[in-house]
């Protein structure tokens, strides 16, 4: 019996994903090696896992989609020509001003010309903007899915983490599904030492998204990093891609990898 089961189990993940599942593995598969993304963002996949972070959340081509933050792009190379004939897109990017950082008129900048500059690929992307005080990141009730990936420890030192899981239950519709990726801490983290890291504990992360009125259905380790010690001096910062301290132990960091990270599915009841 034993064997046959075992049988079953092997005969059953051999069979491939129908309808959208296996539209959007298809989709997923062709524009993570497409020539418009460049040799630095592919070698990065290792770390990210796009593939199966995005059907693991159950992304369909024909859904609508809002990523928060897109930064400069990375996702929105899969994301927004996948989504460009049968979908929509929405970019929920940060309003720009002149108090802004540079960084972050630099990466606003460089994001809009990389949609500007291929508008075969990005031409049907709809960008809402996220201020202060203003969280609507697309209409209310429109949404399929929400993503957001690294950018919670962002909102707990900023005081607006709240705001924003209440804006992403109002722009999903019921049933609708919140995908998010952070940067995992020990559980026994203080919320102080969290701020200072840039590591989160998911108990924090699923605390804010239930008070939101989310049902945490789902969890994964598809983006987990067991080398990641999470006890660096400069936080999670000291990692790769940004290695703050530069050439210092440069390839100790490399070694390690980008960090670890939770992988959380809620959904809207």
């Amino acid at each position: 019996m034993l064997r046959g089961a075992v049988l079953l189990v092997l005969l059953a993940s051999a069979i491939p994903p129908a309808g959208a599942a296996a539209d959007a593995q298809r989709l997923i598969d062709e524009f993570m090696v497409g020539e418009h993304r460049s040799a630095e963002n592919k070698a990065r996949d290792k770390y990210r896992h796009p593939k199966e972070t995005l059907l693991f959340f159950g992304l369909g081509p024909d859904m609508t989609v809002v990523e928060i933050s897109p930064g400069r792009g990375w996702y929105t190379e899969i994301l927004a020509p996948l989504l460009r004939d049968g979908g929509q897109y929405y970019a929920a990017v940060s309003a720009i001003t002149e108090k802004s950082p540079d960084a972050l008129k630099k990466n606003d900048a460089a994001y809009r010309g990389m949609l500007n500059a291929a508008p075969d690929l990005y031409g049907k992307v709809k960008l809402s903007v996220l201020s202060a005080g203003s969280f609507q990141i697309a209409p209310p009730g429109s949404a399929d899915m929400v993503l957001t990936f690294r950018n919670v420890h962002n909102w707990a030192k900023a005081g607006s983490a709240e705001a924003m899981f209440k804006a992403f239950n109002e722009a999903l519709k019921p049933g609708g599904v919140l995908g998010v990726v952070e940067h995992r801490a020990r559980p026994e983290q203080s919320f102080q030492q969290q701020i200072d890291t840039g590591y989160m504990t998911e108990a924090y992360v699923a605390e804010v998204a239930q008070k939101a009125g989310f049902k945490l259905v789902n969890k994964s380790d598809i983006n987990s990093n067991p080398k990641d010690t999470k006890d660096y001096p400069g936080g999670v910062w000291t990692l790769p891609p940004t290695l703050r301290y530069g050439d210092e132990n440069r390839e100790k960091y490399l070694a390690i990898g980008e960090s670890d990270r939770m992988t959380l599915k809620f959904v809207k009841p």
